[in-house]
């Protein structure tokens, strides 16, 4: 509640105003003052006061003042008292409305214009502090995600476009990570340039193993250690050195002469030397000779032979050129292969390789050469001869390695040749694609960028879930709200006795933010208010409603928004100039509504140039809950003080009334002035008594015949006795009526007798 108006200070009309400080506000206060002396200024600071903005305020700033404006209030959530004061106010009070032009002006019309803000400012209005919160939500909500898309633009560019490639932003954030993704392009890429060499891929062959033979060293060995264990020691002994004298090839040249002694012995010939032709049967050596060169001799000089010959297949000087051309060839297929899928690098030193392998084929047939020369000579593998076969045997290996690792790339040829054969070139370039995009988007300086456009949409979408949840909770409460605030404005109108209703009133979603739109239903055609202009000749809003019937609709808005006001019984209502183009039917409606608003809020405060008005609204309120005030000149502003209501609100019927009954008693007063009271004091009582039968133009005498056609019938208005008493009453006044009244006889005792009667007429 506002209590005192403590200081006005440098402000429209107020120099320097304190007087209305040592008066009380009332909770039904009423503000008279003529036009141009502070009504709308006054109505504009309690504004301000209730919204804690300031340029109401400013605005107004006294002209030629050397200082800024200054107010101080006592009123509710204090002390302290509420001050403004350096451009601002220290605290507000918030369950305070103000109606007045602002009003207008902010929700309904600008003029003859509805625009664009007024629909949003009155759905705001309609929906209440409730669902203003809930509305604020959604449009800081709205605003929010404003601000997420414009944090997404940003970031969005950050992310270099290189790196995106064909793909959306959103797209590209969501490619996932991947351990093996170089490995995954590099096939691609494999797959790609295997589909544009089909021909190529079709007839290159895979790989061909590499053969690098085997030196069998047990079967060498076994071979060098093989002798003829049946010849006796003594016959061996005797060969052996017999032949050693012979010098080299001495056991050659004698197997073939026992050979050749063979053939004799089996002919007619007789043995005989091959020299010197003696004959040899009685040699001492001969049967040596024979049992030592004996099949199992030629045996073993043919096992030598045959493996020293096997050792010269397989590792002789031309098996190493083939082997050199083989790995020239691995290495070039592999050069051509690698590019359409993973082959492993293998490394075969062939210099090293036929360096050791000419080693160790050399000492091996040495060894056996050496064999071959003495068969019969128990011989072993030297430890030269193990070291080099057993080098060699390192490269076997590692040549055993690589043709595994070609046997398994064969395989991958193999799906290569397969994948080329049915490729799809531009499928495959776009795996290409993504794959280098995969890739981008995981480098650390970009994976950070995409992290940070990520955080913001999810923040939008979680702004956009709150934006979605106001909008279900004010749907739900607009729903609710807007058909029952439809029916309390249409209550009011009827109650303002407007010639219009509203047909229909829906609330619409726009860019601008929430709208209310309507449509007045005038002469049974319902007319669209909003900010389209019609076609040119149709029915609008400027064309259709008076100023009477635009205040009268915002009248009607404003207290239908407050009957919505869960907090009206706290609330501070401020009414400037609420009859402004109003006729006296709706003003007195204005009146009853005002006085029903006060019995339910904690202060209403009204402000008017409309002393009657003004004065109905006090004849009805206790004069302990009631305050008058009223702004005047003084000097060239204005000030305030208090108002002696009771001044003003005498009306002409109590004039006449304490005229009449001051001649009636005491004989004071002018008589002729008395006697033309009555007949008007006998009208305006019966305009009260009887207001269906007594029209404002009707006239006593009219009045009268119809009571008396009436007499006895359902429709009577008085009996005999009181028409007769009331045509005696009319017919004396009527003296002092009539044409040359002023120059009319009057008595003073038959003067007293008719008011009398008069007086006693109007207390039936």
């Amino acid at each position: 509640m506002i209590n005192r108006i403590l200081l006005l200070r440098n402000i429209g009309q107020f120099d320097s105003v304190s007087s209305a400080a040592k008066i009380p506000l009332a909770p039904l206060t009423l503000v008279y003052s003529e036009n141009g002396r502070g009504k709308t200024t006054l109505a504009a600071i309690l504004r301000s006061l209730a919204t804690g903005n300031a340029l109401p305020i400013a605005e107004r700033r006294r002209l030629a003042a050397q200082n800024p404006p200054h107010v101080v209030i006592e009123c509710g959530g204090g002390p302290p008292p509420a001050v403004f004061e350096n451009g601002a106010w220290n605290r507000t009070l918030a369950d305070l409305a103000v109606f007045d032009d602002v009003f207008v002006d902010h929700n309904v019309c600008s003029g003859l214009a509805v625009e664009t803000h007024h629909g949003q400012n009155l759905h705001e209005m309609v929906l209440g502090a409730t669902a203003v919160g809930l509305n604020k939500k959604l449009l800081e909500c709205v605003n929010r995600i404003e601000g997420h898309n414009h944090n997404l633009r940003d970031k969005a560019g950050a992310i270099p476009t290189a790196d995106r490639g064909p793909f959306p932003v959103d797209d590209f954030c969501a490619l996932p990570a991947r351990l093996d993704i170089d490995q995954a392009i590099q096939e691609a890429e494999r797959a790609l340039a295997a589909a544009k060499e089909q021909h190529a891929i079709r007839t290159t062959s895979p790989f061909e193993l590499l053969n690098l033979p085997e030196f069998d060293l047990i079967a060498i060995e076994r071979v060098l250690q093989q002798d003829l264990p049946a010849l006796e020691v003594a016959t061996l002994k005797q060969v052996q050195e017999h032949l050693s004298r012979l010098g080299r090839g001495g056991e050659e040249w004698v197997a073939d002469g026992v050979q050749r002694m063979s053939q004799w012995q089996a002919g007619t010939v007789a043995i005989a030397c091959p020299f010197c032709a003696q004959d040899l049967k009685g040699s001492p050596v001969i049967q040596h000779y024979r049992e030592y060169f004996s099949h199992e001799y030629a045996a073993l000089k043919r096992t030598v032979s045959e493996t020293l010959g096997a050792v010269n297949r397989e590792h002789g000087e031309d098996m190493a050129p083939g082997f050199e051309r083989a790995v020239r060839v691995a290495i070039e297929r592999r050069q051509f292969w690698s590019r359409f899928c993973e082959i492993a690098e293998f490394a075969v030193d062939t210099a090293v390789i036929v360096r050791d392998w000419r080693s160790a084929r050399e000492a091996v047939v040495a060894q056996l050469t050496a064999k071959q020369a003495a068969p019969l000579e128990c011989m072993v593998l030297s430890g030269n001869t193990q070291a080099l076969v057993t080098a060699y045997e390192a490269h076997r290996k590692t040549v055993t390695a690589v043709n595994r690792h070609l046997l398994e790339a064969n395989q991958a040829i193999g799906v290569a040749k397969e994948r080329a054969a049915a490729a799809d070139l531009a499928v495959l370039s776009d795996d290409i694609v993504r794959l280098k995009a995969m890739k981008a988007r995981h480098v650390p300086e970009t994976s950070a960028l995409c992290d940070d456009y990520l955080r913001e949409r999810e923040a939008k979408v979680d702004t956009e879930a709150e934006r979605e949840k106001a909008k279900v909770a004010l749907e739900q409460h607009r729903a609710a709200v807007f058909p029952g605030y439809q029916a309390a404005i249409n209550l009011y109108l009827a109650k303002f006795n407007a010639g219009f209703r509203l047909d229909s009133m829906w609330y619409a979603d726009t860019r601008g933010g929430p709208t209310c739109r309507y449509n007045a239903l005038i002469n049974n055609t319902p007319v669209a208010i909003g900010p389209a202009d019609p076609a040119s000749g149709e029915p609008a809003f400027r064309n259709t409603l008076s100023s009477g019937d635009r205040h009268t609709l915002a009248l009607a808005f404003f207290f239908a928004s407050l009957d919505q006001d869960a907090s009206l019984a706290s609330k501070v209502v401020v009414i400037d100039d609420p009859i402004c183009s109003l006729d006296n039917n709706r003003t007195w409606a204005t009146v009853q509504e005002i006085r029903r608003l006060a019995e339910r809020t904690a202060q209403v405060i009204v402000l008017s140039h409309n002393k009657p008005f003004l004065c109905r609204l006090s004849e009805w309120a206790d004069s302990k809950r009631r305050a008058a005030l009223e702004m005047v000149r003084e000097d060239a502003g204005s000030t305030l003080r208090e108002w002696n209501i009771a001044e003003d609100y005498i009306t002409e019927h109590d004039r006449r009334h304490a005229m009449l009954r001051s001649y009636s008693a005491e004989g004071k007063g002018d008589m002729r002035e008395v006697a033309r009271s009555i007949r008007p004091h006998l009208e305006a009582f019966l305009r009260v008594a009887c207001p269906g039968q007594f029209e404002p133009e009707c006239r006593l005498g009219n009045f009268i015949d119809r009571c008396e056609q009436r007499v006895g019938t359902a429709q009577q208005i008085f009996d005999g006795l009181s028409i007769r008493e009331l045509k005696d009453l009319n017919e004396y006044a009527s003296r002092y009526h009539h044409q040359g009244s002023e120059t009319e006889p009057i008595n003073d005792g038959e003067l007293r007798g008719f008011v009398g009667r008069a007086l006693s007429f109007c207390r039936k």
